[in-house]
């Protein structure tokens, strides 16, 4: 099903179950509006340093995590609201790739933006710049609960994205979600034939109650 899902329909579906905070802020955008990302959460939080230690790689957690991604996840990372850090560019999505990760979302900075659009690995950010995270920022903690761009993530929640947002299912929530996204995705199809076919909008409200 993941295929036909689409973030508006996600949020929709999590707002009917309670769950009303699930979408990430406007300003995580897409590198590429025309690739989606969906897959399993591995999340790396991050601490805003101000200073680069003589003799410490502040990359040691980063790689640990790039290298040990499985298909089909996604690593997470939570910057904070400093705008100093970009932690993700060509290198990391390349790593990424190869491993079959199906994106990287952060709340942070990324650059290398047109190599990344090239190779056409999902990238869901907090804006672009060329900051390094070096002397700015390095993760202290992999694979625990966290907030990115304000919302909660734990490791394992399913992840979608696609040029209106990102959304993140709880893993709670997941069953539910699977059956109501079924049954929506099926009604906003009725929907949209009848439509298509002159029917009116408040006609067709009525008897789907979709917009």
């Amino acid at each position: 099903m993941q295929d036909r899902l689409f973030s508006a329909m996600l949020s929709d579906v999590l707002d009917g179950l309670g769950y009303t905070r699930q979408a990430l802020p406007a300003r995580i955008r897409p590198l590429d509006d025309s690739v989606r990302m969906a897959g399993r959460a591995r999340t790396a939080l991050y601490l805003e340093v101000f200073e680069a230690k003589e003799g410490e790689n502040p990359y040691d957690l980063e790689i640990d995590l790039v290298d040990s991604l499985a298909p089909g996840e996604i690593p997470v990372f939570a910057c904070g609201h400093s705008g100093r850090i970009a932690p993700w560019g060509e290198l990391l999505s390349t790593a990424a790739q190869v491993r079959g990760s199906a994106g990287a979302l952060m709340d942070g900075m990324v650059r290398d933006i047109s190599a990344i659009r090239e190779m056409r690995y999902p990238v869901f950010h907090g804006g672009i710049g060329p900051l390094d995270s070096k002397g700015r920022g390095k993760i202290v903690a992999l694979d625990v609960p966290l907030e990115c761009g304000g919302v909660r993530v734990c490791p394992g929640d399913f992840v979608f994205g696609d040029a209106d947002g990102v959304v993140v299912v709880p893993r709670a929530a997941e069953a539910a979600v699977a059956e109501r996204a079924e049954a929506k995705l099926r009604g906003e199809k009725e929907t949209l034939a009848e439509l298509r076919a002159g029917v009116p909008l408040r006609t067709v409200f009525e008897k789907y109650g979709i917009l």
